[in-house]
């Protein structure tokens, strides 16, 4: 489950961006761009949800079904910076955009971790996320006070 679609993260993307996200290579024919394009698409899509779940296993189950439309937003915008990454951002063009989106992404998400902002999501359960974090288990005891008793 994606919090973001292909499609929508595409959406947001300029053509004359896609032939620098794919590589050097120009390609001239649209499908073929696009059919090159979608996995590296995909591919941010997953990275950003990654994160964004990160952020949030602190204070709920992930991923979050149904996902509230904040998460759909931030995962576009950490999408796109991560597509716009690989090139390298220029903070002196509108690219700079796309960056002070995902800080605001992660400084929204660091205060939902925090538990100073909540998400919206009917899933909100810090104790029940915290136990699908991780589990313990060990062996029984071998040494007690009981069995030391005397010795």
């Amino acid at each position: 489950m994606s919090y973001s679609t292909k499609e929508e993260v595409r959406e947001m993307l300029k053509d004359d961006a896609l032939n620098a996200i794919i590589g050097d290579t120009f390609i001239e024919d649209p499908e073929e761009r696009e059919a090159k394009v979608a996995p590296i698409i995909e591919s941010a899509i997953e990275d950003a949800d990654a994160e964004i779940d990160g952020y949030l296993a602190k204070r709920y189950a992930v991923p979050i079904s149904p996902a509230p439309r904040v998460l759909n937003k931030f995962s576009k915008d950490i999408a796109i910076y991560n597509l716009y990454s690989r090139l390298g951002i220029d903070e002196g063009t509108e690219e700079k955009n796309y960056l002070n989106r995902y800080n605001a992404a992660v400084k929204f998400l660091t205060l939902v971790a925090e538990g100073k902002v909540s998400i919206g999501a009917e899933t909100e359960d810090p104790a029940s996320a915290a136990a699908t974090g991780f589990s313990v288990k060990s062996n029984p005891r071998i040494f007690s006070r009981g069995s030391m008793r005397g010795m």
